[in-house]
């Protein structure tokens, strides 16, 4: 996962890209997370263990806050560490005070399911992993609770924004949240949500516009304060909300 802090890899260059582009106009935001460094695609450094290959989740750490570092130093307002390694928030916390990065925020994905929702991404990006998944960092679909804990936990390591991920499938968790936080709820509203209306739409079986504003506007009543979702640019520009 070293290529993840190349200051030359490709999200630094875009980075610079956006930021020359746009100046200040935009806010960028980073997804921080190995899986796309790696020759395995887990989210994390692997170990070898009497029981065979595991997630080293302490070493995984430093590499995350080498990459969130790079991402900060080439010009990101927020970096988001989506790999759910223990501790990460407060080890990336650290080091960007460390370095004088005190004003680059973190957007935790404190909730991150292991879903089957993700599916479509997957498969556009390649980014499944060789072996095994990824339910042993990802949280257990069945568990209500363990939001709850995993939330309060990236907030108190100084978390400025926690997200909530699938979103549709979990609005419960987002309602369960809204009371117990003070800080902005992120919700994302992933490929496989996406496409399940994309494809009934096409089908003829729903309205596109009427579903999608439906969709969101549950998101936000969950309570969510911004939402990720490839239905933005066709929501917004058709003036579907």
């Amino acid at each position: 996962g070293q290529s993840s802090a190349d200051p030359e890899g490709p999200v630094p260059q875009a980075i610079r890209a956006a930021r020359k582009a746009f100046g200040e106009e935009v806010v960028i935001f980073t997804d921080v997370c190995l899986c796309a460094h790696t020759s395995h695609g887990h989210c994390g450094v692997l170990k070898e263990t009497p029981r065979g290959l595991r997630i080293d989740n302490d070493r995984s750490l430093r590499q995350l806050a080498a990459m969130a570092l790079a991402h900060a130093e080439a010009g990101a307002d927020f970096v988001a560490p989506s790999d759910m390694m223990d501790g990460r928030v407060g080890y990336i916390r650290r080091a960007l005070d460390e370095a004088g990065f005190a004003e680059v925020g973190v957007l935790s994905y404190a909730v991150k399911y292991a879903s089957a929702f993700y599916g479509p991404f997957r498969e556009a990006a390649k980014s499944a992993p060789s072996f095994g998944d990824r339910a042993s960092y990802q949280m257990d679909v069945r568990n209500a609770r363990e939001a709850l804990r995993e939330a309060a936990l990236d907030e108190a390591e100084g978390a400025d924004m926690l997200m909530v991920k699938p979103a549709l499938a979990y609005l419960d968790i987002l309602a369960r949240l809204r009371p117990s936080t003070s800080l902005p709820l992120v919700a994302y509203n992933v490929s496989g949500e996406y496409a399940m209306l994309k494809a009934a739409a096409q089908a003829g079986v729903l309205d596109e516009a009427r579903a999608v504003r439906e969709a969101l506007l549950a998101i936000k009543r969950a309570g969510a304060d911004l939402i990720v979702s490839y239905h933005a640019l066709e929501a917004l520009e058709g003036g579907w909300l």
